[in-house]
């Protein structure tokens, strides 16, 4: 690891933006409470994604678009909560932005007062730079997200590979360029051809964090529940599952349950 990387002061912008001027990669993992956030900060990720993936993981929708905005506040409140080193990236959820720049800039303002987040994320690309500009104005950091944006599942109609035809291809690339023009501080790349990504990263002076979009991003994003194996549905070719939580998970509570039916727990030395 580069020795200015080392340290446990808090990953910022500028971090991010000396990190992919020296080519150190940067890891990103999402987070939605306390407990989750300490252990990814003490496993040294540079940034915690607060991601409205929490309406899919924590709270059990098809998609993305039901959680609120109150309910993202009180994930991200108990992420900073956890997260010492890390930077705090927190998703606008979908409705609280799209067409509506004073209402972008609002949600914006209230993710940061109440949460003590450190930047908010958006999708889309030309759409919706007018609210990146607004939001900026205030001082408040933006990350960008082109390629699959999840809040547009039904205009696509499937989570399958974006951009891989030319013309939406060559949107892409020139929606990338808005967002940096526009002033955000790193884009993630979903679900796009390897490398095209790589193009796109190549192109940008601003970190390009990638999920499903081949190695040569300046970064990397999962969701920490599919990384660690909670869940077992999810199989997308991106996803590299580290452990395999569900089963150690369930084999422990039915494990606890017939300690507890044979009446060996609690044992001696486990009471008072």
């Amino acid at each position: 690891m580069a020795e200015q990387f080392k340290d446990k002061r808090r990953i910022t912008t500028k971090t991010l933006q000396e990190m992919k001027a020296s080519n150190h990669k940067i890891s990103m993992l999402t987070a939605y409470d306390y407990t989750m956030a300490k252990i990814i900060d003490a496993g040294g990720a540079d940034v915690i994604l607060v991601g409205d993936s929490a309406s899919n993981v924590m709270s059990g929708h098809e998609t993305t678009l039901p959680i609120t905005l109150e309910q993202m506040i009180y994930h991200a409140s108990s992420v900073v909560r956890g997260a010492q080193r890390a930077m705090i990236v927190v998703d606008l959820p979908f409705g609280s932005y799209q067409g509506n720049t004073k209402e972008a800039l609002s949600s914006s303002i209230k993710i940061m007062k109440e949460s003590g987040a450190h930047a908010v994320k958006l999708e889309g690309g030309d759409d919706v730079v007018d609210s990146i500009k607004r939001i900026l104005l205030a001082g408040i950091p933006v990350m960008g997200h082109l390629g699959l944006i999840p809040q547009s599942i039904y205009k696509f109609g499937s989570y399958s590979v974006r951009a891989q035809e030319e013309t939406e291809a060559n949107k892409l690339i020139e929606d990338a360029k808005k967002l940096e023009i526009a002033g955000v501080f790193a884009i993630v790349l979903e679900k796009v051809p390897a490398e095209l990504a790589k193009k796109i990263a190549d192109s940008l002076s601003i970190p390009v964090i990638g999920i499903g979009a081949g190695n040569r991003c300046d970064g990397q994003v999962l969701v920490s529940h599919d990384m660690f194996g909670m869940t077992h549905e999810f199989s997308p070719r991106f996803l590299r599952r580290y452990l395999n939580l569900y089963e150690e998970m369930k084999n422990a509570v039915n494990q606890y349950c017939l300690d507890v039916q044979m009446g060996d727990f609690p044992n001696s030395k486990e009471q008072y």
